[in-house]
This record gives structure tokens, sequence and C-alpha cells, in this order.
């Protein structure tokens, strides 16, 4: 067993596949350096180095095979931060180069396959959600700052629906559980990672003077709409997921 260690990025683990062909490994596995625990003591390491050049070669592959739609699932999977990712994705991409007249991302018979679309539609899923129960609230400096908690790691798939939708302002949304968040400017939308955690007390102490009242309106409305003898709370969980609920400030 051969084990290739890589530094837990997209382009990171391309390399590492890459080498897998490169060097001709058959009995393999690929582990980011940050959940790599050493259990087989005669195991071979092989520490891949991150090569642009090297991730390229292997998207331009996928992209003749599975096209670009293709690509979008793997990422998906990655995204996914599931134990098994790099494990499906490299039997992904084994398969399209054994068969690259067939899109082998619709083969279900196959274990791997099956799971990889499942663990997609979860993604998208998780997307969709955050697309919808983002919540802004306005702050000292005219930023207007969401902060989420997502299942997956999506920050990434909804980067361009907010950029798209709020051009005309300057916004962050910020993922809790992983540290790092998406700033737009008027001009860019980049990725930024603070040094330390948001701390939610110092946070708020830094809304903006119209913020609560923006907020104590909302909630007002929300209740005032709401019809009581109508009130399908099962239904309304199926939509809306209490796990989403600390988040939502007519929740609140």
């Amino acid at each position: 067993m051969t084990t290739l260690l890589y530094d837990g990025s997209f382009d990171g683990l391309l390399t590492a596949v890459f080498e897998v062909f490169e060097y001709r490994y058959k009995d393999v596995e690929i582990v980011s350096k940050g959940r790599f625990h050493q259990e087989n003591i005669f195991a071979e390491i092989h520490e891949v180095i991150t090569q642009n050049d090297k991730a390229e070669r292997v998207l331009n592959k996928l992209e003749q095979n599975i096209e670009k739609s293709g690509i979008h699932e793997l990422l998906k999977v990655y995204l996914s931060e599931d134990p098994e990712l790099e494990q499906l994705i490299l039997s992904a991409i084994r398969q399209s180069v054994q068969h690259p007249d067939k899109n082998i991302l619709q083969n279900y018979a196959d274990t791997d396959i099956l799971k990889i679309s499942k663990i997609c539609k979860s993604v998208s899923r998780e997307r969709h959600r955050m697309t919808a129960f983002v919540r802004f609230e306005k702050m000292q400096d005219g930023v207007f700052f969401a902060k989420i908690d997502p299942d997956f790691d999506v920050l990434p798939l909804i980067r361009k629906h907010f950029k798209d939708r709020y051009q005309d302002q300057k916004w962050m949304i910020y993922d809790l559980r992983r540290n790092y968040g998406i700033l737009y400017d008027l001009e860019n939308c980049e990725f930024f990672y603070p040094e330390e955690k948001l701390d939610l007390h110092k946070y708020q102490q830094k809304f903006h003077d119209e913020e609560q009242n923006y907020q104590t309106l909302w909630q007002r409305y929300f209740t005032k709409t709401n019809i009581v003898e109508r009130k399908n709370l099962k239904l309304h969980v199926q939509h809306v997921p209490k796990r989403y609920w600390k988040y939502l400030t007519e929740k609140w």
C-alpha cells in the first residue's frame, strides 16, 4: 500500500491523482495531511507537492471525458468533506480514463458512482438551502454580514449566486464551522481567511444602529402574517429544518 499525502486543496488532490498515473501506483490511497493517521507502519508514504500544471492536465482530460458538468460533480464530492472523497474521486477518474467514450458518472451500477451521485444530491440540496436561508445584518461600516454553518463546504458553490444578486452593496458571508468567508466590496468577490474565529459577542456589538430596528420590524411582520389556524409545523420543518433556525432573524 502506498499512501499519497496532499495539502487538502482541490489542486493538490488532482496533483495526487496525476502522480498515481505517473508512477503507476496500483494499491494506493490518497489522504490529506490534516486527516492522516498512520496505522500501517509498512505503508509507503509519498508526499505530494501541489503543482498547478499537473492539476490542469487532469482537468483537461476530465473535460474531454466527462465535460465541465462532470468536473463540477467531482468538485461537489470534494466539498462534501466525506471521509472517502479522495478514493471516490480517484475511482471516478480511473474509470473515465478506462472508458473515455462513456459518461461514467451515469453508471449507477458501480457502487462508487452511486455514492458520488448521492453525495452530489446532498451537497446540491445544501447549496440551495443556503441561498434561501442566508440572513444579512448591517454592520457599522455599512457592510452586510451573514453567518452560516452548513453541513458541507458550500461557500464556493454559492459565491456566484450572491455576487450576481447583490451587486450594489458590500457584503460578507462567513462560515462559522470552517472559519473562512467571502467578501464582496463592489469590485472584487474574494475568499478571506481570518486568523481567529468569529467572536459572536463582539460581532453583535458592531451592528449598525438601524439593524436592531430592522430585525424587530421583520419579526413583527413574520408574527402578524402568521395564521395560527393554518399552522403546520411538520410541513414547515420539512421545508425549513430546525438546524437552520438559529440564523433566521424571524426565529429569534
